[in-house]
């Protein structure tokens, strides 16, 4: 389908929603009673914005994953940041932490399961991470699961095509602002045809397999695990899934599938792998869960890194803050050689001054900086996510510092393992329903206690990175 409709009207087209009984607390029992963990490795550390109380680890070394399966948590989670990466070198990572996995895995005697949590609107390294993983895990892949699908920031699937919902309109994936993203941008928004695109042909669209709203919604688990038992040789299934409710019934399917001995790969989006896990939807944190380890003391510093249009609106809205003091880390002199270092300098000092007195914001410069400066959009994205972190680096460890906020996937990533140091680390849990992730630092990093706000790039509204500071400095 091509074309912006109307969420309501399209939505209540299709078949009415059947809600199985406890279908979530059904999933939870079964996930326990196999005892499979479910390793969710992920692209940028955004992916834990819909689950609560799940390790993370920011490395995956073989005794790093061991700790991470003998966890009570059946999920946990890997941060690999890959997207940040060129293919190849995402490529390798996934294999390595596969094997690294595997061998972890039967030091432990545990099995598991994989989701490659990618971006619910379809920007990443697709296939060449699942192909990774499949090759790392030795082979053997009935199939790979897509569901992008991130109910929570109203991206959905349904009739085979990836939906963003902006406002009370469902707008086709591909024709939204990341379609054109100039690393892992697409033309089109039918999932069978983006595999078509994606593998450059080697998968047509025909030999995609469609769980459609229908199978799902009429046919019930019995029907999902019907289709699934029928995948082989790899081939990518399409979930069609407009809820919370048809993603448990898919769950429910696709566990019934391997049971009786089919082996899949997950590529997802955040709202499945909650379900995978069977863990519960919990509310925002309060102020008082934030600052339980960690008393409130001092100022916060929010570090903005994305260059989306919908970050830039949050900004503007930041930036009429009262006891807010805000800096600008001009990307054309960071990208200058000779340059660089006076402007870390001046920006680090601004930083620390201003955190004696309000809480500070360091944003990049807004231009967009591409092929002009002669170095590929990998390489512009490096040079500024390097300059958060030693920014984040610089500040006084002796200062009181109440929070700190990292907006986008690539800068939430870095500031966390280089610029604070986090090897392992707590979901706590989420700061705005579904799409704010919260991680309390462990002691072994630079802040022990600190609440770590992990703000994706694409998500929330004007005023949600607002709504955060609020929230945060108790206002």
């Amino acid at each position: 389908m091509s074309g912006t409709v109307d969420a309501r009207e399209y939505l209540a087209l299709q078949p009415p929603e059947l809600r199985v009984p406890d279908a979530l607390e059904r999933i939870r029992e079964r996930v326990v009673a196999q005892g499979r963990k479910i390793a969710v490795l992920d692209d940028d550390p955004t992916g834990t914005q819909t689950v609560h109380g799940v390790p993370v680890l920011t490395t995956w070394s073989v005794e790093d994953l061991r700790w991470a399966l003998e966890q009570p948590s059946p999920t946990f989670y890997i941060l690999t940041n890959s997207r940040s990466f060129p293919e190849d070198e995402a490529a390798a990572m996934n294999r390595e932490v596969a094997s690294n996995l595997a061998a972890a895995a039967e030091q432990a005697g545990t099995g598991f399961v994989v989701t490659s949590r990618g971006d619910s609107t379809l920007r990443g390294h697709f296939p060449a991470e699942t192909d990774a993983l499949a090759e790392g895990l030795g082979g053997g892949i009935d199939g790979v699961i897509l569901c992008p699908c991130y109910l929570e920031a109203g991206r959905l699937t349904a009739d085979d095509t990836h939906w963003v919902r902006q406002g009370e309109r469902l707008v086709p994936a591909g024709e939204t602002e990341f379609a054109r993203d100039a690393s892992f941008g697409y033309s089109t928004s039918d999932l069978r045809d983006w595999v078509e695109e994606k593998t450059a042909g080697r998968i047509a669209a025909p030999e995609v397999v469609s769980v459609g709203l229908a199978d799902i919604r009429e046919g019930g688990p019995e029907r999902v695990s019907e289709i699934l038992a029928g995948v082989r040789g790899g081939r990518p299934v399409v979930v069609n899934a407009a809820s919370n409710a048809d993603l448990e019934v898919f769950v429910l399917g696709l566990l019934d599938a391997e049971e009786d001995g089919r082996r899949f790969l997950y590529r997802t989006g955040p709202s499945f792998v909650r379900v995978r896990g069977g863990i519960a939807e919990r509310g925002p944190l309060s102020p008082e869960e934030l600052y339980r380890r960690r008393p409130r003391r001092g100022h916060g510093l929010v570090l903005v890194g994305s260059h989306v249009a919908l970050t830039t609106r949050q900004l503007e809205g930041v930036l009429d803050l009262e006891r807010v003091h805000a800096v600008e880390l001009s990307v054309p002199r960071l990208l200058e050689g000779a340059e660089r270092e006076g402007e870390l300098r001046r920006v680090s000092a601004e930083v620390g001054a201003g955190l004696a007195e309000s809480e500070v914001v360091v944003y990049t410069s807004r231009e967009v900086v591409g092929g002009g400066s002669g170095q590929t959009g990998f390489e512009v994205g490096r040079a500024v996510s390097d300059a958060l972190v030693e920014v984040m680096r610089r500040v006084d460890r002796g200062l009181p510092l109440a929070f700190v906020v990292a907006k986008g996937g690539i800068t939430s990533s870095d500031v966390g393992t280089r610029g604070l140091g986090v090897r392992r680390a707590e979901v706590a849990g989420q700061m705005l329903p579904g799409i704010v992730s919260v991680w309390v630092l462990p002691e072994d990093s630079a802040f022990p206690g600190l609440p770590y706000v992990i703000f994706a790039g694409n998500v929330g509204g004007p005023d949600s990175l607002v709504r955060v500071i609020q929230i945060l400095r108790e206002d």
